[in-house]
């Protein structure tokens, strides 16, 4: 089990050395998976787990995919999603250009569900959707717009009940256990790499979703976090985190007025 003095050896080895900075992640989950990868990896040592980290380039590809969390899956909270559609997508069609932005999209699976509603309620022809993420390996999983067959079936049932009314399977071509989604929906859609630790806004959106991200981050750097989204955001534009996150507390409380029953926020002051 990694000690707290180590932890610290090791995340000022990221950030001296690469550039990562997991400082402020809450720790308890960090040690968790650093554990994880410790005991999957079969290092004898701390130090010989150190010594991998900073003198092999190549692993720490895999090192920060196992310490930013990808879970992720398409329309998930179907709720939320016909949310979505019915208050919010409805709201900003009066735009005559609408910017979302996804961060921490993760594998892409909820940008192309983002996709698939404005289709549908025929706005995706006038919006861009930037999806970022501090690991460029999940990018480029997302930038191709394949994935698993096997969730599929999920997916289908939680598009329904979002309020979807097409045929699900529409919208992608299956070949040897795989799925790739329509041209059309990934032609709007701009990936790229961003640190939300460190790097600053890039635009004015109309909407931001950034869904379960915030839960792995400590106070300090939730509130940063926030304030940048806020700084991102036009006056009536929209927020959207995840079931177990919150603007309660924070500074920007009181600029957002809350939609009855969904974590999504409007900006409103």
């Amino acid at each position: 089990m990694i000690e707290e003095s180590e932890l610290d050896l090791l995340l000022n080895d990221l950030l001296e050395i690469y550039g990562y900075d997991f400082t402020h992640y809450a720790r308890a989950s960090l040690k968790r998976r650093i554990n994880r990868l410790w005991s999957l990896d079969k290092f004898p040592s701390f130090a010989e787990l150190r010594y991998r980290v900073k003198s092999d380039p190549s692993y720490i590809k895999r090192f920060v995919e196992e310490l930013t969390v990808n879970v992720t899956e398409m329309f998930r909270d179907p709720q939320f999603y016909k949310t979505l559609r019915t208050d919010v997508l409805t709201t900003l069609s009066a735009k005559p250009f609408i910017r979302i932005w996804h961060a921490g999209c993760s594998t892409g699976e909820e940008v192309f569900s983002m996709a698939i509603l404005l289709k549908e309620t025929n706005l995706l022809h006038k919006s861009i959707l930037y999806a970022t993420d501090l690991n460029p390996e999940v990018l480029e999983a997302a930038r191709k717009g394949i994935f698993a067959m096997a969730p599929m079936k999920q997916y289908s049932e939680n598009y329904i009940l979002s309020g979807g009314t097409n045929d699900f399977s529409t919208y992608y071509t299956a070949q040897y256990g795989f799925v790739k989604f329509n041209e059309d929906l990934a032609e709007k859609m701009v990936f790229s790499t961003h640190n939300l630790v460190s790097d600053r806004s890039f635009n004015e959106f109309d909407l931001i979703l950034c869904r379960n991200v915030l839960i792995y981050f400590d106070k300090p750097l939730q509130e940063r976090v926030l304030t940048l989204f806020n700084d991102s955001l036009g006056t009536l534009s929209y927020l959207a985190l995840g079931s177990k996150e919150t603007l309660k507390f924070s500074s920007i409380q009181s600029q957002f007025k809350q939609l009855d029953g969904e974590k999504i926020w409007r900006k409103v002051g």
